[in-house]
């Protein structure tokens, strides 16, 4: 048997990959073959896919959670498929419909194996990207009626409190005569590099109109 990998695929950073790499370890794939995009499913320029994609030989194997987490393009999402395990001659396990997305069991199964994969990966492959699109259209019309709401759309502002306005009214000058470096203000302002340069900004803004 060759070697086993894990690959795994969050749309965002925000998105905890968690379940993901506890279902790969008890599948018995180590850490240090499990394979991780943070970005969308859009298409296949991903580089953890990619690389994996490059170092995959005859006889390995790949666990992947769902099928749209391969991908949610429904024509890609099949040549990808069949590359990996019809030129590769890889396989590949999608956990989550294992009894049918396990490509060791089309292969045992001949020339009608190939047949009836092609057509349980193609439903739930049209499936996925249906499901892709459904969830776009409900953005959009969620995002068109919080506009005609006069909803904030977005992160929402962020507010100093009183302490930190003292603390920039206070330094501020010094900070601007390069008196105190940019590091120690925002520590006595208790911000984040980028925060800390916005909200220097919109003083510095003020401070010319006023």
């Amino acid at each position: 048997m060759g070697t086993v990998y894990g690959y795994i695929r969050v749309s965002t950073k925000d998105q905890n990959i968690a379940r993901q790499v506890k279902k790969m370890i008890e599948k018995g794939v180590e850490e240090r073959k499990l394979f991780i995009d943070e970005m969308s499913g859009k298409d296949f320029n991903r580089p953890h896919y990619q690389t994996l994609r490059r170092i995959l030989n005859e006889g390995d194997l790949v666990y992947i959670d769902a099928l749209d987490r391969l991908g949610r393009n429904y024509d890609e999402v099949i040549k990808e498929w069949k590359y990996i395990t019809r030129e590769i001659k890889a396989d590949i396990v999608i956990l989550e419909n294992e009894t049918l997305f396990d490509s060791r069991k089309f292969k045992n199964m001949g020339d009608i194996g190939k047949v009836m994969e092609d057509q349980f990966l193609s439903l739930l492959a049209y499936v996925a990207e249906q499901e892709r699109k459904k969830i776009k259209r409900r953005q959009r019309e969620g995002i068109e009626i919080a506009r005609k709401e006069g909803k904030h759309l977005g992160r929402p502002p962020f507010t100093l409190s009183n302490s930190q306005k003292e603390t920039l009214k206070k330094y501020y000058d010094k900070w601007k005569n390069k008196e105190i470096k940019s590091k120690d203000f925002m520590e006595m302002l208790n911000l984040k590099k980028s925060t800390f340069y916005k909200v220097v900004k919109q003083y510095d803004d003020l401070t010319r109109k006023s």
